[in-house]
């Protein structure tokens, strides 16, 4: 196989180090539950979050509504209630898509105004059915212009029909949030913002080979055309990394050469799997702090993940830059003592 880089899926930039958010702020500090984790929501410490997306909702490709599957859907109907037991006063979005959905049945869906409004109305009543106070559009994949205009036209009449449903009924909006690429590519910038609470920017698995790290990525969402406002922004923490196989053994920081990924199929592991390989294997474990990422190594065996370093350095990136906050992919890869949670937190 081919040699590749290990800087290949960096998950951070350098990030500046500063203590405090933007005054008045409502801070986002957020998780996603991935049911596919197998990670019990009861087990979730709901303390640690103002927001947790439960993920994912899919789309039914005929009839173009918000379903869930029927593995999920007890899961899904007490998710709220569940962790709201430890923390009273968490809010919860549903989330809808995935990288693992179908980005030709959300590209087909929202190419028609009828299509549209099928969404759009499913999603509503299925967030207000299974008491969730917000939901969240993950739609990836976006390969081409029309689909992100159509995708701007989804958000503006999903927050008309937000605000109508809340007007006729007396209740709370729900909350609407969307997660993004890590940098801005002909987004539909005016639809974003004037629709959505904020957006879910997912700073991580991407080609750090472009030359363009986790801050270029924020920027060019803040700088594009008329910009998103920083506090509509909520940063991508990983709670998991990538193993790969060293071509050399003594050459082992970042940018090494690899011959492919390690330990699993994709070489993606979470956290506690992480710490688990580390303790295991005797694994040499290093911040660069020029870089603002860990990774640790055993014999050509090297992993690339988010450490509390890095977690620490990323929170205060968001406090520095006036970001409303931050979110984690996801809280069933973190160990079992909640290491990064709680390093995200500053417990």
């Amino acid at each position: 196989m081919a040699a590749k880089l290990l800087s290949f899926l960096l998950f951070c930039s350098h990030f500046l180090l500063q203590l405090h958010f933007s005054a008045g702020q409502n801070v986002v500090r957020a998780a996603y539950w991935s049911a596919d984790s197998g990670f019990p929501v009861p087990d979730i410490d709901s303390t640690l979050f103002t927001h947790l997306f439960c993920a994912f909702a899919d789309i039914d490709s005929q009839t173009n509504q918000v379903t869930v599957s029927s593995a999920s859907q007890a899961r899904f109907s007490t998710f709220t209630e569940t962790v709201q037991l430890k923390n009273p006063s968490i809010k919860t979005l549903l989330s809808i898509g995935g990288g693992s959905s179908s980005a030709s049945d959300f590209a087909s869906m929202a190419s028609q105004a009828n299509t549209r409004k099928s969404f759009i109305d499913s999603s509503i009543k299925l967030a207000r059915s299974n008491s969730f106070h917000g939901l969240d559009l993950d739609w990836e994949n976006l390969s081409t212009l029309p689909q992100k205009t159509n995708l701007g036209l989804l958000l503006q009449e999903w927050r008309a029909a937000v605000d109508k449903e809340s007007a006729s009924t007396g209740n709370s909006k729900l909350l609407l949030s969307a997660a993004l690429p890590f940098r801005n590519s002909d987004y539909p910038i005016q639809a974003i913002q004037n629709s959505l609470d904020w957006i879910n920017v997912m700073a991580y698995d991407f080609n750090a080979l472009e030359g363009r790290l986790g801050d270029y990525g924020i920027r060019s969402w803040t700088q594009s055309g008329s910009g998103i406002p920083s506090n509509k922004l909520v940063l991508g923490l990983p709670f998991h990394g990538y193993a790969w196989r060293l071509v050399d053994a003594n050459n082992h920081g970042f940018s090494a050469p690899a011959s492919g990924p390690a330990v699993s199929p994709k070489g993606e592991l979470g956290y506690g799997q992480i710490k688990n390989f580390i303790s295991a294997n005797r694994a040499t474990k290093v911040y660069d702090a020029a870089v603002g990422s860990n990774y640790c190594y055993a014999g050509t065996t090297w992993i690339g993940y988010d450490d509390t370093e890095s977690i620490r350095a990323k929170v205060s990136y968001v406090k520095q830059n006036g970001l409303l906050g931050y979110f984690a992919w996801h809280v069933g890869a973190d160990d079992e003592g909640r290491t990064l949670s709680r390093a995200a937190t500053g417990s």
